[in-house]
């Protein structure tokens, strides 16, 4: 069979609730929501298996939950000298050209993209010439005075509003657009004889939360989220760390016109990314490459964006503003496609390299536990799953699953840092950053903790999960089920057996086996 090229966007850090089509954020996505109406499927009932980057990014890029292979902390990665190979390489390794452009988080930076790909694009003088600006500073690095003053309610916010394009220059050439606009470049002078690979995986919507003037004014009259705000009665009920990064970042005392700007801010982030996805699908209609693509929308994780008055994310809590992503499929012209919205298709983003080997034709070499969106894509009344999960947290003694090297950076000063609210806890109360495991049906959430009560959401009536019913008598029947079925996916997930078996006696070869 003829393997399609493959476009993989994947956005970092963007909730799934906020895109037009549903309902959510309108005018921010419209390119996308166009897409959905004609060509693709959105999926919006997916979810992460991890809520952030590193252990989400080797979730889906091998298709293995982040237990299996200890991926649940920012600061370890995909080894493939251990055998923890990813789908990168797997497709490399069948012929494709692979080009990456942004960020990594995936593999050790001492080994890099360019290990996995024909590609990892660095712009050089050249490129800053033909755009006629040099790079900006990342919104992390340069001036910090958009921060307030330490110990001021703004601090820990993320809150940087407008950025300014250099005068006489088109863009913000951040590593964003300087990421979008090298796919441009490369999609007009790829070459015609391998299938395509190109890999965005950019920054935005990550904070801190700032935007050009346009895209801010595009989502100027955009109708707001409605406000998940927790009183301290409720907080009690939830996990120790959402109330302990709650008082840490200080917001609790802010207005709702303050929120409102945090999140038309974080909407028009979504605003520029939904433009530089259009300019790379359009550079692919323009060297005909569009039909014979195989297009992936998605993002690795959310945000919390002011919901529970916290904002930004946190390894170890699973509400649905951190858990829910987008996902947006569009097949290649000749495979069945049926657009719209899957809105009650449960997903994964482990799926997302199953469906790429099946699109290619390709074994992997190695068995995961994705599943391939290709039939629900075709068909909108087709269950896919019947539960997602997510985990994350550590035991207490292992300090290596904590951000403590994030705080080393700033000396004497670790407050400093714009995570410090959360990662000071992660260092001071290990109790607090528990391992955690969540399943979630279409209806109702339970969350596993070590060391701290469980949780238990009705979503039918507590959408927002501000209500957690663990102790109800009446969800008795309902968490016993959950229960067993959590165990039962462990006992389905929790490890892969080698296909190489050895050999036990001298002059017995070694069999490759291959799924049956």
């Amino acid at each position: 069979m003829n393997k399609p090229h493959i476009l993989l966007f994947n956005p970092d850090q963007w909730r799934g609730d906020v895109m037009g089509h549903l309902g959510t954020a309108l005018g921010a996505t419209p390119f996308i929501d166009s897409l959905v109406t004609s060509d693709a499927v959105s999926f919006a009932q997916t979810f992460t298996q991890a809520t952030v980057c590193t252990p989400s990014r080797c979730s889906f890029a091998t298709g293995l939950y982040p237990h299996v292979h200890g991926h649940r902390s920012l600061h370890h990665m995909l080894h493939d000298e251990r055998g923890q190979t990813n789908m990168f390489k797997v497709l490399r390794d069948e012929g494709y050209f692979v080009w990456w452009g942004g960020k990594n988080d995936l593999v050790p930076g001492d080994e890099g993209p360019e290990a996995y790909s024909d590609i990892y694009f660095k712009p050089d003088d050249a490129f800053f010439a033909r755009h006629g600006s040099g790079p900006v500073a990342d919104m992390h690095n340069g001036n910090q005075s958009w921060r307030g003053e330490p110990g001021s309610d703004s601090y820990y916010s993320f809150l940087r509003g407008e950025l300014k394009t250099p005068e006489g220059a088109e863009y913000y050439l951040d590593k964003d657009w300087q990421a979008v606009l090298g796919a441009c470049e490369f999609i007009r002078s790829a070459p015609r004889d391998r299938p395509l690979c190109i890999y965005l995986p950019i920054l935005f919507p990550h904070p801190p939360y700032g935007a050009e003037t346009q895209y801010l004014a595009q989502v100027a009259d955009t109708p707001l989220l409605p406000r998940r705000h927790a009183t301290d009665d409720q907080m009690s009920r939830k996990a120790g760390m959402l109330s302990g990064i709650r008082a840490g970042q200080g917001l609790t005392g802010w207005s709702e016109e303050r929120w409102d700007q945090l999140r038309r801010t974080y909407y028009a982030m979504i605003a520029r990314v939904d433009a530089q996805f259009r300019m790379v699908v359009e550079a692919l209609k323009e060297e005909g490459f569009y039909d014979d693509t195989a297009m992936f929308l998605f993002s690795d994780h959310g945000d919390y964006t002011g919901d529970y008055e916290v904002v930004e994310k946190n390894q170890n809590t699973f509400e649905d503003s951190l858990t829910r992503v987008p996902l947006v499929v569009k097949p290649p012209k000749d495979r069945p496609c049926s657009p719209g919205i899957r809105d009650s298709t449960l997903a994964e983003l482990i799926d997302l390299p199953a469906t790429l080997y099946d699109l290619a034709g390709i074994d992997p070499g190695y068995d995961h536990f994705g599943k391939s969106l290709l039939p629900a894509v075709a068909d909108p009344a087709l269950e896919h799953r019947d539960t997602a999960h997510c985990e994350g947290g550590r035991r207490p003694e292992e300090v290596q699953a904590s951000e403590r090297e994030s705080l080393l950076q700033f000396g004497d000063e670790p407050e400093q840092g714009h995570y410090y609210p959360r990662i000071n806890l992660q260092v001071t109360r290990p109790d607090l950053h528990n391992r955690a495991v969540m399943i979630r049906t279409l209806d109702a959430k339970y969350i596993r903790r070590l060391g701290e009560a469980d949780e238990f959401y009705d979503l039918t009536v507590d959408p927002m999960e501000l209500d957690n019913r663990i102790d109800d008598l009446t969800c008795a029947s309902r968490i016993a089920k959950l229960k067993e079925r959590l165990l039962s996916w462990y006992l389905e997930t929790s490890d892969t057996l080698p296909r190489q078996t050895d050999g036990r006696w001298p002059s017995t070869p070694a069999a490759v086996e291959t799924p049956a």
